[in-house]
């Protein structure tokens, strides 16, 4: 089966061509902007595309006819969203309609990946069912995208997931880990929020989550995150404390102190207890997440 995956360069992208890969039943297709940044560049199709121009989704399905899209391609950069709506509007919502319209005429299983942003996080954790209610554009974005998934002629699901965590191959770009990391072996101090609590995502939990649905074609929504709940700066002690490093350089923040163009919901966090019943998922702890981000540094 030709499985379509979009995003391809970014954190999930990168983690699901491999596991696909070890799968003989599926052929891989990656799309990204520009070059292919993925260490691993045999047995699968790379295109760079620009899904936001008309007919570009259309002419890559179109030649390939997946039978599944895994649509991992999103600005998820939350206050960039609120700053330049449009753009966030183009690539989070339009993007997904044209993926969704050129993927009814080949009748492809489509699995959309969504966010715990959906939600205003008042009454954190969710489980599948609560309803949406976004506080900042990004998350509105993401629920015109959900809807147009759920209103789509396809057999599809829905992962909402939360504050991924994992290493790329590009190192320009950290995440929560590596910025904690490499800052205080600089000895630099760092100012982290502790009044917003999530339920953090290692990169290879959201990928095996997204392949055990992709096998068994299932359909609805997943939550597919951690299961422990911890505050960015919960989640910056423990990082230091794993590589040893001096948690007194981390100082504890209020987020209204930092004046962020967006909102953040306060308490989010997502219930998996559908995902391991259903599916078999079966997270990380962030303990044993930090082991494996660590050996991926040191690679």
């Amino acid at each position: 089966m030709n499985v379509l995956i979009t995003g391809s360069n970014g954190l999930l992208g990168q983690h699901l061509i491999p596991l696909f890969l070890q799968d003989k039943k599926y052929n891989v297709i990656a799309t990204g902007r520009g070059p292919n940044r993925i260490p691993q560049r045999e047995n699968y199709i790379y295109e760079a595309a620009n899904l936001r121009t008309p007919g570009a989704a259309a002419n890559l399905i179109d030649k390939y006819k997946p039978e599944i899209i895994i649509h991992c391609a999103a600005m998820t950069q939350v206050d960039e969203c609120e700053k330049n709506k449009d753009a966030c509007w183009d690539m989070n919502v339009g993007v997904t309609r044209y993926l969704v319209q050129a993927a009814e005429k080949v009748n492809a299983y489509f699995l959309f990946v969504s966010t715990d942003f959906v939600f205003d996080g008042l009454s954190g954790p969710y489980t599948e069912e609560d309803l949406v209610n976004p506080i900042n554009y990004y998350g509105t974005s993401k629920v015109a995208a959900e809807r147009l998934v759920h209103n789509s002629k396809l057999p599809w699901a829905i992962i909402r997931t939360v504050l991924v965590y994992g290493v790329v191959a590009d190192a320009q770009r950290s995440n929560m880990i590596t910025w904690v990391k490499n800052n205080l072996q600089q000895q630099k101090k760092i100012k982290v929020v502790d009044d917003q609590l999530r339920t953090p995502t290692l990169c290879q939990d959201l990928a095996t989550g997204c392949k055990l649905i992709v096998d068994k074609k299932a359909t609805g929504v997943f939550n597919i995150s951690g299961n422990e709940t911890l505050s960015p700066y919960d989640m910056a002690i423990k990082t230091a404390n794993y590589f040893n490093l001096d948690t007194n350089l981390i100082e504890k923040i209020s987020s209204k102190s930092l004046s962020q163009p967006a909102a953040r919901p306060a308490k989010t966090g997502l219930v998996t207890e559908k995902a391991e019943k259903e599916l078999g998922y079966n997270p990380h702890t962030f303990a044993e997440g930090l082991e494996i981000v660590a050996g991926e540094i040191n690679r």
